[in-house]
């Protein structure tokens, strides 16, 4: 009778605990809806990345919940300046954001548009304080993507006049359209073998951020940045079979760049490179400046004379010449070469002190570039500052 008993007390424990576990306290059917339920609400916030634009333009963040509900949700916000800064690059906000039966919502930030170049930008709206909800991401970052081109700046320099008494403007390049002109100049891309032959270290691009025009003037940058496995970038133009000439003043107005490791250069080669290779063609150097010395420029010849080129600089003593404009000339005759800097000759060249190698008296074409590290200049170092530019206001050749 006892073991009846307590087989019979055993069933109904049974039976209870049963009827326990069955038992759904949610009126929603545990499916979290009413916030009571076995699924937590939770909150995201996303990412955006956008180009900043000329016209009005929004960031629209998407705040999201992982499933609706039938109670309240809240949550505060705010935005929050990184490389962006609010006022200048976006118009800062802070509020409240409600859920009533939604699953998203929209905060929308205002970006401040121009027409600068600078570089991308970032901010961040923090959601803080939810209500009925947790936060699973509470930071949602807005790139700033800058596609502008122009750059403020003076200018300030000297300026050469567009006739010389006897001679006739046969070519020039004022840089005053839109864009690069197509007619006139072609991109030379990579790393060139060995370097460009000078161990230099930048990849050359014909991207609009290493090359494009800015108030009227060609911008020339270089950056540091990771790209087809190098470390920098820059651009590197060339007007071979398309604008080729002998003999004649060439005159370049251009802003240098400084800084250890960076090389610009403003100079010209043979045509005929391709057929008789460097130095058998010549070059003739119009202007070249390492960056560590930064008042001082280099106009120098190279021929088939073992690479012992000859040429001479011009220093600007304390002034640099990253401050203002000059203009970089090459008064080219025949037999002879002179070399000036704002009008100022401070080298030539003659055909006597060249020999019977002289490679001068043949079609040459033009390059503009800086690059990156090399044999002269040598690399970079902690000094150096990012980005750098060459900016050239004209090119022009008379004869």
């Amino acid at each position: 009778m006892k073991n009846n008993i307590i087989y019979t007390f055993g069933i109904l424990i049974s039976m209870l605990l049963i009827i326990s576990c069955g038992k759904d306290d949610d009126p929603n059917g545990g499916n979290g809806n009413g916030g009571g339920g076995t699924t937590p609400i939770k909150i995201t916030i996303t990412d955006i990345t956008k180009f900043e634009g000329n016209d009005a333009t929004t960031f629209d963040f998407k705040v999201r919940l992982n499933e609706t509900t039938s109670e309240t949700v809240r949550v505060d916000f705010t935005t929050n300046d990184l490389a962006a800064v609010a006022g200048e690059d976006y118009v800062a906000q802070s509020g409240t954001v409600s859920f009533d039966g939604t699953k998203e919502e929209i905060i929308s930030i205002e970006i401040v548009t121009d027409t600068l170049k600078e570089g991308d930008e970032d901010f961040e709206v923090i959601l803080s304080n939810p209500t009925n909800a947790t936060l699973e991401k509470s930071k949602g970052t807005g790139i700033i993507r800058n596609e502008d081109t122009y750059l403020a700046g003076s200018n300030d320099g000297y300026i050469t006049p567009e006739a010389y008494a006897g001679m006739t403007l046969v070519w020039r390049d004022e840089f005053d359209g839109p864009t690069i002109d197509p007619n006139n100049w072609t991109h030379e891309i990579g790393t060139g073998d060995w370097g460009w032959g000078n161990n230099e270290l930048e990849y050359y691009t014909d991207r609009a951020e290493n090359s494009f025009i800015s108030d009227g003037k060609l911008v020339i940058e270089a950056r540091e940045e990771s790209f087809s496995g190098s470390n920098y970038t820059s651009a590197r133009m060339i007007t071979a079979n398309k604008q080729e000439f002998v003999y004649g003043r060439v005159d370049v107005r251009a802003k240098l760049p400084e800084g250890q490791g960076l090389w610009p250069a403003i100079w010209m080669l043979g045509a005929n490179i391709w057929d008789v290779s460097w130095p058998q063609c010549g070059e003739i150097d119009i202007m070249e400046l390492v960056g560590h010395e930064p008042n001082k420029i280099h106009g120098t010849s190279h021929f088939n004379n073992n690479n012992s080129p000859l040429g001479g600089s011009y220093s600007l003593g304390n002034e640099k010449f990253i401050e203002e404009f000059h203009v970089f000339s090459v008064v080219w005759e025949e037999d002879q070469i002179k070399w000036l800097m704002d009008d100022i000759q401070y080298y030539s060249v003659t055909k006597s002190n060249v020999g019977s190698n002289y490679p001068f008296n043949n079609n040459f074409f033009f390059i503009l570039n800086v690059a990156v590290g090399g044999n002269w200049p040598g690399s970079p170092d902690a000094t150096t500052v990012f980005p750098q530019r060459m900016f050239v206001d004209y090119i022009r050749i008379f004869q």
